[in-house]
C-alpha cells in the first residue's frame, strides 16, 4: 500500500500518516489529472487571452461565451445530480455496476426531457431577459440545449469513470480536448471556412466529439456496457438513490448558479461586450483553483468510501491536510497572477478593451480562495449523512448571489458582478465550514493555514512596494515572478507553515538524487 499526497491535486494525501488505501494507481491518477489540468489551463489562456480577442469581436465573445454558459447552468439541473449519486451509491452496487451505470443513464435522459419541457414553459421570459442588452442571445438558445443534453451524459460516464478510479483520460478529454477543438473550431472561422454562425452551431459539434471521445475511451478500458436488467440493483437503493440526486440536484445547480449566474446578468445587464471583458477576466482568475479541483476528483471517491466505512478521524484528518497543502499551491498562483496582472493583460489582443477587467482578476481570485481556505467542505456534506443541508446553503446563497448582482451591478457594472460573486463564495463556504464544525465536529484550519497567509501577504507587499515596473515586460515577468516565489517559498519553509509538503519535497528529491547517481 502507498501514500497519497495532499499538496495538490497532483498528490491527492499522502502527507496523512493514517491516511492509507490500497490503490497505488489513485497517485498516478493524481498526477496526470494534474497535468491534464494545466494543460488545460494553457490551451485555455491561448483560447481566452489572445486567440478570441485576436479573431472576434468582443460581442462575439460575449455571445460565445454566453451560450457555453447558459448550457453548463442548466447541466446539473438536467442531469438531477446523478453524477455525485453515482460516486456515493457505487462501492453499494458493484455486482450490478453496468446496470447501475444504464439506470443512470436513463435517468438522466428523463431529468434532461423534463428540464426540456420547463424551459419551453418559460421561454418567453427567459428571452425577455436578453432582449433589451443582448438579443444575439435568444436566437443561439437552442445551441445551448444542445450542449445541456450532451454535457449531461458526458458527466454520467465521467462519474462512473471517476467511480473505478480513472479520472485521468476523462479529465484529458474535458481539460485538454474540449479546449483543443474550441480552438480549431475558432481558427475555422477566421480562415473564412465557415460563417460566425455556423461557427456558434458548432460549439455542440464539439461537445458531441468529446463525449464521443468518452464512450470510445470507456470501451476500450472494459467499464462501458449497457444493461437493462435493473431488477438485480435491490428496490430501496434505486429508491435512495433517486432521492439522494434529487436533493444534491439542488445543491450542485446552486453552487453553479453562484459561479456561472453573473456571466449571464452581465450579458443580461449590461452588453455582450461588457461579457467579454467580465469572462477574460474571470478566466484568468479562475486558474487559482484548479489544485483544488484536481484533489477533489481525487478526495470525493476516497471520503465517499470512508464514510461507508464510518472512519471520520481520517476524513477529519484529510480535511485538515487538503487546506494547508492546497492553499500553498494556490496561494502561489494567486499571487504570480495579480504581481504580473499588468504584463497578462499587455499580451492581450486590443488590450485597451479588456484590461477593464483587471479588478475582475483580484474580486474572483479572492473568491476562489475561499474555496480552497475552506478545504472539501463541500464534498464532505454530500457524502455524509447531512447531504440534505445541502439544499439550504446552496438555494440560499444562489438567491443570495442573485440579489447581489441585482444590487451591484448597476452601480458597479462588471467589478459589481465581481464582488457579488466573492461575497457569495465566501459566505457560501463559512456557512458550510461552519456547519461541518457543529455536526462532525471537524475543523480544517490549522497554523499552518494561517502562516502559509502571512507568507502570501508579506511576499506581495515586497514585490509591490519594493520592486520597480521594468520597461521590458519579459525582464519584468521574470524577476518579478522569480522574487515572489522565491519569498514565498522561503517564508513558508522559515515559519513550518506545510512540514508535510517540505517532508514529501525532501523525499523526491533524495529519491531523483539517488537515481540520478545510480
Amino acid at each position: 500500500m502507498i501514500r497519497i499526497c495532499s499538496i495538490s491535486g497532483t498528490f491527492a494525501s499522502r502527507f496523512s500518516p493514517s491516511f492509507y488505501i490500497p490503490l497505488s494507481t489513485i497517485a498516478k491518477q493524481s498526477i496526470l489529472t494534474t497535468i491534464s489540468s494545466y494543460l488545460g489551463v494553457v490551451i485555455g489562456y491561448f483560447n481566452l487571452l489572445w486567440l478570441l480577442p485576436y479573431v472576434l469581436e468582443p460581442g462575439q465573445i460575449g455571445l460565445f461565451k454566453t451560450i457555453q454558459d447558459m448550457a453548463l447552468l442548466m447541466t446539473p439541473f438536467a442531469q438531477m445530480g446523478i453524477a455525485n449519486g453515482i460516486t456515493r451509491f457505487f462501492p453499494q452496487v458493484k455486482a450490478q455496476k453496468y446496470s447501475f451505470l444504464t439506470f443512470s443513464l436513463c435517468s438522466g435522459f428523463v431529468g434532461y426531457t423534463v428540464l426540456l419541457l420547463v424551459f419551453l414553459l418559460f421561454k418567453t421570459p427567459i428571452s425577455a431577459a436578453f432582449v433589451e442588452k443582448s438579443p444575439e442571445v435568444i436566437a443561439y438558445i437552442q445551441v445551448a440545449l444542445l450542449i445541456t443534453f450532451l454535457s449531461v451524459f458526458n458527466t454520467l460516464l465521467e462519474a462512473f469513470s471517476r467511480s473505478f478510479l480513472k479520472i485521468a483520460i476523462p479529465s484529458l478529454i474535458r481539460d485538454v480536448l474540449l479546449r483543443l477543438l474550441m480552438a480549431l473550431l475558432v481558427i475555422g472561422y477566421f480562415l473564412h471556412l465557415y460563417s460566425f454562425p455556423l461557427m456558434i452551431w458548432g460549439i455542440a459539434l464539439v461537445y458531441l466529439l468529446t463525449l464521443t471521445s468518452m464512450v470510445f475511451y470507456m470501451r476500450q478500458a472494459g467499464i462501458f456496457q449497457i444493461q437493462f436488467d435493473w431488477e438485480n440493483i435491490p428496490g430501496k437503493l434505486k429508491k435512495d438513490f433517486l432521492k439522494y440526486n434529487i436533493i444534491t440536484m439542488l445543491g450542485t445547480a446552486g453552487a453553479l448558479l453562484i459561479m456561472k449566474i453573473d456571466s449571464l446578468m452581465v450579458s443580461s445587464m449590461i452588453g455582450l461586450e461588457a461579457n467579454a471583458i467580465y469572462t477574460i477576466g474571470f478566466s484568468i482568475a479562475v486558474v487559482i483553483e484548479m489544485p483544488r479541483r484536481a484533489i477533489s476528483q481525487v478526495a470525493m471517491p476516497v471520503i465517499s468510501e470512508k464514510f461507508a466505512t464510518n472512519r471520520l478521524g481520517e476524513i477529519n484528518e484529510l480535511y485538515k491536510k487538503i487546506a494547508v497543502n492546497q492553499l500553498l499551491v494556490c496561494a502561489l498562483v494567486f499571487l504570480l497572477i495579480w504581481v504580473n496582472i499588468d504584463t497578462l493583460y499587455h499580451f492581450v489582443p486590443n488590450r485597451h478593451v479588456y484590461e477593464a477587467g483587471r479588478w475582475v482578476v483580484l474580486l474572483i481570485g479572492l473568491g476562489k480562495l475561499s474555496d480552497v481556505l475552506f478545504s472539501v467542505n463541500g464534498e464532505i456534506i454530500v457524502f455524509s449523512r447531512f447531504y440534505v443541508f445541502n439544499i439550504t446553503a446552496t438555494l440560499l446563497m444562489a438567491l443570495t448571489v442573485i440579489l447581489l448582482n441585482l444590487l451591484l451591478i448597476p452601480p458597479f457594472g462588471i467589478e459589481g458582478a465581481a464582488l457579488a460573486s466573492l461575497l457569495a463564495m465566501f459566505l457560501y463556504n463559512l456557512i458550510k465550514f461552519l456547519y461541518v464544525k457543529i455536526k462532525l465536529g471537524f475543523n480544517p484550519f490549522t497554523p499552518g493555514v494561517f502562516l502559509v497567509a502571512l507568507a502570501a501577504a508579506l511576499s506581495w507587499a515586497v514585490s509591490y512596494f519594493l520592486l520597480p515596473v521594468f520597461e521590458w515586460v519579459i525582464v519584468d515577468l521574470v524577476l518579478r515572478s522569480g522574487l515572489v516565489t522565491g519569498m514565498y517559498l522561503t517564508l513558508s519553509y522559515w515559519m513550518k507553515a506545510a512540514p508535510e509538503a517540505e517532508s514529501w519535497l525532501r523525499s523526491a528529491i533524495r529519491r531523483w538524487v539517488y537515481r540520478s547517481g545510480k
